[in-house]
């Protein structure tokens, strides 16, 4: 669902293959996890995997500097961050020079957000960023 997402907001020009994930740094767009291990829901991770994910992403983030950090599900990004309040949307923290942008997880498990609002959400954090096909 992330590759429709992606695409319906507006960053790549069409749906990417998983295969194709290389080409994602021409759109000015990098997708990592937050915790690197596989599950089929947030709730199978521990608070401990979250914290040491987020330790990690912080680190990536301080060596490639990027403008932005998108961090998919407010769950991951609360549990990873230590933010309770966190929203989805444009937050107030930020890592060195590193604005931060929670996103909604594309899971089928999020059902009160449809591919279309998703997209709306990917497309104000595209628009920020002044990434995508139409920059």
């Amino acid at each position: 669902m992330v590759q429709i997402t992606v695409h319906l907001s507006g960053f790549t020009p069409r749906r990417l293959a998983p295969s194709e994930q290389d080409l994602l740094p021409s759109y000015k767009l990098g997708i990592t996890n937050v915790v690197a291990r596989a599950s089929a829901r947030a709730d199978e991770l521990t608070a401990e995997e979250y914290r040491e994910g987020g330790l990690l992403l912080t680190r990536k983030v301080a060596r490639l500097r990027p403008d932005w950090l998108a961090v998919v599900g407010v769950t991951a990004y609360r549990a990873a961050f230590d933010d309770r309040h966190a929203r989805v949307g444009p937050q107030e923290r930020v890592f060195g020079g590193t604005r931060v942008w929670v996103l909604p997880n594309p899971s089928g498990l999020n059902a009160h957000w449809t591919t279309e609002t998703m997209a709306e959400e990917f497309a104000r954090l595209r628009i920020a960023a002044g990434a995508g096909t139409d920059s």
